[in-house]
């Protein structure tokens, strides 16, 4: 089986593993939440992982920085609804913690990666 390049990344296989995790603490959240903060994590935190297989398929590197900008700003999305998730008690503190040190390394690496891009 042929592996891209995207696959190879450590900021995709990152985000990859920290979509799992979000859809697996999701899931306790309150069914009325089911269309509501759920529904908006989990669009959020696949689009991370999404936007960077999309960018590094792109022809050009600015089309490439878009894409990563747009990731940057999904991740960045993730950890405002971890703190309303936090806020409303949907997660503890120790899960809001893990999590929220998960996205900021995957901001850093988005960021990594676009100064590269823009070189």
């Amino acid at each position: 089986m042929h592996v891209f390049y995207f696959e190879k990344l450590l900021v995709w296989q990152n985000a990859r593993n920290v979509t799992k995790d979000i859809y697996l603490v999701t899931r306790k959240f309150s069914v009325d939440e089911k269309f509501g903060l759920v529904s908006q994590l989990r669009r959020a935190i696949a689009s991370v992982a999404s936007n960077v297989a999309e960018g590094m398929s792109r022809s050009t590197n600015k089309d490439r920085l878009r894409m990563i900008n747009i990731s940057y700003s999904s991740a960045i999305e993730v950890i405002n609804f971890l703190i309303l998730s936090l806020d409303l008690g949907f997660i503890t503190e120790e899960e809001y913690r893990e999590l929220r040190q998960k996205i900021e390394l995957i901001t850093n690496q988005l960021q990594s990666l676009g100064k590269k891009l823009k070189e």
